[in-house]
């Protein structure tokens, strides 16, 4: 990606990013550390995170911690928090990227899928918020960008168990914008629509469905993975001082045709 930001635009900083060493997160994290910061990328996979920070460091010459943990375990992440702080000398920025999904019609969802992508996505959030809040945020300040989706903008047959989870970051997202923003912390939220080339795209629709998809976009296209990587580098700025509290969706203006990506 060629980027239209300052070199330095993140000097000075520390991110974490967890699910950090594939798609949308990995490309964040790449692009924080091109312009300036150092960071963390988090994972419950060791091999999904290894590669992409050796990848990182040595591409932009950041600093780049590779760390295994959990994001549903409260205690597997105040360790990894604990570690980037000692380790960093810090932390500003953090990214609430992790997520689970899969296609699957509501009548057929187990209890135990429902179940797991509640604690992925929305207490795994919530997880990683407060243990960077208690950490250093609440005496420094920092901005937290949690990733989340239209899915739940209307009804998405399939996603019921993605909806719900969604739906609770998104209301997490605004009230810790209200709550934390005295402190010094913006805590604001992107939506994509449907992203190519993400495990997301490969579970949930491609072939002829991608083309479908594609033709019911205004914009006549699929988002990228850069679409995602330049607004969240937006929001993170300067520039993006007086946004708190918001959902952005990026989606080509699918979601205001009434569908949102996912076909019965």
């Amino acid at each position: 990606m060629t980027s239209i930001f300052r070199d330095d635009l993140f000097s000075g900083r520390v991110a974490l990013v967890t699910g950090g060493g594939t798609g949308i997160g990995l490309g964040i994290a790449e692009a924080l550390a091109r312009h300036g910061a150092d960071l963390a990328i988090v994972s419950r996979k060791a091999e999904n995170v290894g590669p992409s920070a050796d990848r990182i460091a040595g591409a932009t010459g950041r600093r780049c911690l590779a760390l295994t943990a959990d994001v549903r375990q409260p205690e597997a992440v105040e360790a990894a928090v604990d570690q980037i702080v000692a380790e960093l000398g810090g932390l500003e920025i953090v990214v609430n990227n992790a997520a689970g999904n899969f296609y699957c019609p509501s009548g057929e969802l187990s209890p135990n899928g429902f179940g797991t992508v509640i604690d992925i996505d929305a207490k795994g959030t919530w997880n990683v918020s407060r243990a960077a809040y208690r950490a250093r945020m609440k005496d420094h300040g920092g901005q937290i960008l949690n990733i989340s989706a239209t899915l739940h903008h209307g009804g998405t047959p399939g996603q019921v168990h993605v909806a719900a989870a969604k739906a609770a970051v998104d209301a997490m997202t605004r009230t810790l914008a209200v709550e934390w923003g005295s402190l010094g912390i913006r805590v604001n939220a992107i939506a994509p629509g449907p992203i190519a080339e993400t495990e997301g795209a490969r579970r949930l629709f491609s072939g002829e469905r991608a083309d479908r998809l594609q033709r019911m976009i205004p914009t006549r296209r699929l988002g990228t993975i850069d679409d995602i990587v330049s607004l969240a580098l937006f929001v993170l700025s300067e520039a993006a001082s007086n946004i708190n509290g918001a959902v952005i969706v990026s989606d080509g203006g699918l979601s205001l045709t009434g569908r949102f990506g996912i076909e019965p």
